[in-house]
């Protein structure tokens, strides 16, 4: 499936879209920390929880966690927030 990558962690993938497989966001990221290591860290916590600046989106529908199921062909979209001051 399709991952949309945000700026802040192309460093990693070096691409804007990327193709990862998984059964949940959770295998999902972990695939792509396999394929992009360091990757998983950024969007995830300690805890195994998405981080508080990062939105996920399945297609349409944010995700609320990293139990969220997956299907072929299903667009992934991160959103990280941009802070400042």
């Amino acid at each position: 499936m399709q991952i949309h990558i945000p700026t802040p962690l192309r460093a990693y993938t070096k691409q804007n879209i990327v193709e990862a497989n998984g059964a949940t966001l959770a295998d999902l990221f972990a695939d792509l920390d396999r394929q992009f290591p360091g990757m998983r860290f950024r969007v995830i916590n300690e805890q195994g929880e998405i981080r508080e600046h990062i939105k996920i989106f399945v297609n349409q529908s944010i995700a609320e966690n990293l139990r969220a199921p997956l299907a072929p062909g299903d667009a992934v979209h991160i959103i990280a927030a941009i802070s400042g001051g």
